[in-house]
């Protein structure tokens, strides 16, 4: 909390008269950041379209390219969640998770539209092939891991619909 106060230039006694305390301070970050996150991945969706595959390419090849930014991280609420994985009951834990939720379930929608049964299964497995290929890029640095987890994807949805 020093440390905010003196990068806002505010007493921390002004900080405490907004937020109670810093895991609420957390967790009012983590709201804003989700609400960014949320529309940037709206806007990405929008350009998800066409046949399953297309989305899938799409989706992971995107996801490559974030990987390629400088001083790339991962997904910062997975890493937040895995910082506060002995705190279960922690606010800002509930928003990564509505957080996940919400990408999972626009992803289930982009399935359904382009004709995929069980659209919010497969939407839930390929959810789970990202945060693996994000995890394992992390770790070692290699971004063919986003077009290791899109083949995976394909192989599933090819699976499926038989």
């Amino acid at each position: 909390m020093d440390e905010i106060a003196s990068a806002t230039r505010v007493t921390k006694r002004t900080l405490y008269n907004h937020f109670q305390s810093k895991d609420q301070l957390l967790a009012f970050v983590l709201e804003a950041q989700n609400e960014l996150a949320l529309a940037a991945f709206a806007t990405f969706g929008d350009k998800l379209s066409g046949s399953p595959a297309a989305i899938i390419d799409g989706l992971f090849r995107d996801l490559a390219v974030w990987a390629d930014r400088p001083r790339w991280a991962g997904s910062g609420f997975t890493r937040l969640v895995i910082e506060l994985a002995d705190l279960p009951g922690h606010p800002a834990r509930a928003i990564a998770r509505r957080h996940k939720a919400l990408l999972e379930t626009h992803l289930g929608a982009l399935l359904k539209r382009a004709g995929v049964r069980d659209a919010h299964r497969r939407a839930r497995e390929i959810w789970l092939l990202s945060e693996g290929a994000i995890s394992l890029m992390l770790v070692h640095g290699d971004r063919a891991y986003a077009a290791a987890a899109a083949d995976a994807a394909k192989r599933l949805l090819r699976g499926s619909s038989r």
